[in-house]
């Protein structure tokens, strides 16, 4: 079906395609390698595929392809995250990968140099003829060099690796394009060894303490109270309307219920980070505070509007929260405020997996999270050995 021929120094692949000849160079001098390539050949024509060469492809025409696929199919933000990595690796070949502003915004502006990072020096990005020359190497260099010169985190230099994965299986899959050997570069490039996560939450008297600070901005403190007590995450938080606050008496206990779900408002569509709509209890504490807060009039409902009647943009709560507890001297932040409501149910003996279904996380998740917080509790639960029952079998 093929067989091999050597011009030179180099190996070539003759093959039919119907009655028409074929012969394409291998560009290899080494019978090993053109042998492995040649039954590569011979595998796809048995297949009955009239082109079992990789495919030639410029790296910036499947870039564009892939950035508009992830853009339609992903939420804005998910989508902007992957074109952002893609960008950083690939440089700004295409127009969607390109930058439309280049003023930077006042947060990046203040944003200080992590430890070990220089940002005059930035890493080379891969570069490549085509996609098809894009190798396993190329790849882990420019992560290597991302970790060395910015000290991005173990897990950083791990997304780097999964969503070039993730662009070469969709390439593959819808047929743009054959890589050598149908081998994808980036599934063998090696994978950082995470470190635990380090979860900082507030104890009982650091909640109070958060809460007090914020007694004379009513508002924020209903804002913050509901983090702590519900475990919203921050946008959970700010789409919240009206119609989402069920305070019926006899609901979940006499408390009532948060409804997290998707939503439309105006021009504007939002859904929950999981794409699964859930309810969380409010519970005693919580709706103590929420029946002291009452929302201001806004253009479409929001339960917490901006200061200005409209949808609060999530950057700008945080800088009214982070200014808020700079004049307190607290540290604290949306995220630590959900992981106090999961630290806090874990230490109640509550398990993982309705901590889980109530923060909208999965098991494994809240596992890695809170685990390590359940123990000290069980501890007694595990000693079902009785060494007097063990010496009596002995003596018998």
């Amino acid at each position: 079906m093929a067989c091999l021929k050597k011009r030179g120094t180099t190996y070539y692949a003759q093959y039919y395609v119907g009655k028409k000849q074929r012969r394409v160079s291998l560009k290899t001098d080494s019978y090993q390698v053109a042998r492995a390539k040649l039954r590569e050949i011979e595998n796809r024509l048995a297949q009955g595929d009239d082109n079992p060469l990789p495919t030639k492809t410029p790296i910036a025409d499947l870039l564009q392809a892939y950035a508009e696929h992830v853009r339609t199919h992903k939420t804005p933000k998910s989508a902007q995250a992957d074109v952002y990595y893609l960008r950083e690796m690939f440089g700004p070949v295409c127009d969607a990968l390109k930058i439309t502003s280049r003023t930077p915004s006042a947060k990046a502006r203040k944003r200080k140099p992590k430890p070990g990072q220089d940002r005059r020096v930035r890493p080379p990005v891969v570069e490549a003829a085509f996609v098809e020359a894009i190798t396993t190497a190329d790849l882990s260099e420019f992560i290597d060099a991302k970790v060395r010169r910015t000290g991005i985190a173990p897990k950083t230099a791990n997304r780097y690796r999964e969503i070039t994965c993730r662009m070469f299986n969709w390439a593959t899959e819808t047929g743009r394009i054959r890589l050598p050997q149908d081998k994808n570069p980036a599934a063998a490039v090696p994978r950082y060894k995470e470190r635990a996560p380090e979860i900082r939450f507030l104890t009982l008297p650091q909640i109070d303490e958060q809460l007090h600070a914020l007694r004379f901005k009513p508002q924020l403190q209903a804002m913050v109270a509901t983090l702590i007590y519900a475990g919203l995450r921050r946008e959970e938080l700010l789409w919240l309307t009206m119609e989402d606050m069920d305070f019926r008496r006899g609901t979940s206990g006499g408390h009532g219920l948060i409804r997290i779900r998707a939503k439309t408002i105006g021009s504007r569509s939002w859904q929950p980070k999981t794409k699964r709509n859930r309810a969380v209890p409010i519970s005693r504490a919580l709706r103590e505070h929420l029946d002291r807060y009452t929302p201001p009039a806004s253009d479409h409902g929001w339960y917490f509007p901006s200061p200005y009647g409209t949808w609060w943009d999530p950057d700008n709560f945080s800088a009214d929260l982070r200014d808020a507890n700079k004049d307190a001297g607290l540290p604290w932040t949306c995220l630590d405020f959900r992981h106090t409501f999961g630290s806090q149910l874990a230490q109640n003996g509550v398990s993982l997996y309705k901590i889980a279904t109530l923060l909208g996380n999965s098991p494994e998740i809240c596992r890695r999270h809170y685990a390590a917080l359940v123990p000290e509790l069980i501890s007694s639960e595990i000693d079902f050995g009785s060494p007097t029952a063990c010496d009596q079998l002995l003596v018998i």
